[in-house]
């Protein structure tokens, strides 16, 4: 069980800095960052066991800060997935190296989570890997059985992370396995009106919860990007969109006690295309120079 807590997603890629280069924010810019959101969040999540966690775990210990880190592995595809738009083929020598990696990973982040064990909240065996659009498909019943592992080698809950939308299929196989089930929400990729976006994140939240009714449902990510191309409708991303948006959910999160991880802390122009107008780009409630979006100048005083 995860008690109530604010929450929220964080990468602290500046511009210049990447996953993929392996450029990663120094100790002082994550100081920096975790100063500002440990004034508003309990909780943060990060996504992968690289540098840059470990560089977060490490400020949140040196320096006593009361945040707690759901930590996460993204698996190497063990599927080959020719309905991924950006590439998601694997040979078979591929595939099998994978599965070894993706166990040495598990591994990994269990000495993580141990040599930091009075700063993590939560582990994951996964970012939407059973999404059939994922360059990195992973079967639902490998999910269930990495979950499995885990909680043999932890106390601390274990969980995936998916939207919703594909946990009504998947969740039947690995929802057994998990202390807590995590579900993304975000009806600008569905193409859903503004004035049916907030009744559809609650309603999804809701759907989950009704399917599972003895498991803990969270939320690990929902969010209201400020920029757009024609991915999506571009009209309706903007500042005033996403504090309506981001507003409604802080009291639905509120007075139902539901952990929703808000997606996500700052903008990363290292994501998606070189579009400057990518959506990927835009999500952050803060710039990539940290400048307050509407919603955080409301908020965060």
């Amino acid at each position: 069980m995860i008690p109530y807590g604010r929450a929220i997603c964080y990468s602290g890629y500046r511009i210049g800095q990447s996953p993929i280069t392996k450029m990663y924010p120094n100790e002082a810019e994550v100081l920096d960052d975790l100063l500002l959101l440990s004034k508003h969040y309990d909780y943060i999540r990060m996504y992968d066991i690289s540098k840059h966690a470990r560089s977060v775990l490490e400020v949140i210990k040196t320096h006593g800060l009361d945040l707690k880190v759901m930590l996460g592995v993204e698996p190497r595809g063990e599927i080959s997935n020719p309905a991924c738009p950006w590439g998601g083929l694997k040979t078979d020598a591929e595939i099998k190296e994978n599965r070894i990696k993706n166990i040495e990973a598990l591994d990994a982040l269990l000495a993580l989570a141990e040599a930091y064990s009075d700063h993590v909240l939560a582990l994951s065996v996964g970012n939407e890997s059973t999404s059939p659009w994922h360059g990195n498909l992973m079967a639902p019943e490998t999910i269930r059985d990495h979950a499995l592992y885990l909680k043999t080698k932890t106390t601390l809950p274990v969980t995936f992370c998916e939207g919703a939308d594909v946990f009504r299929t998947t969740g039947q196989v690995i929802a057994p396995a998990l202390d807590v089930i995590s579900i993304h929400s975000y009806p600008l990729w569905h193409q859903v009106s503004f004035d049916q976006a907030i009744q559809r994140t609650k309603d999804e939240y809701l759907d989950i919860k009704t399917r599972f009714p003895d498991k803990q449902v969270i939320m690990t990510e929902y969010g209201w990007t400020t920029s757009a191309n024609d991915k999506m409708d571009a009209s309706i991303t903007d500042e005033t969109h996403q504090l309506t948006y981001l507003e409604a959910m802080d009291d639905f999160s509120h007075q139902n006690q539901i952990v929703m991880f808000v997606f996500e802390a700052f903008d990363e122009p290292w994501k998606g295309s070189m579009d400057p107008k990518e959506p990927e780009k835009h999500w952050g409630l803060y710039d990539v120079e940290r400048r307050p979006k509407a919603y955080a100048k409301k908020n965060h005083q």
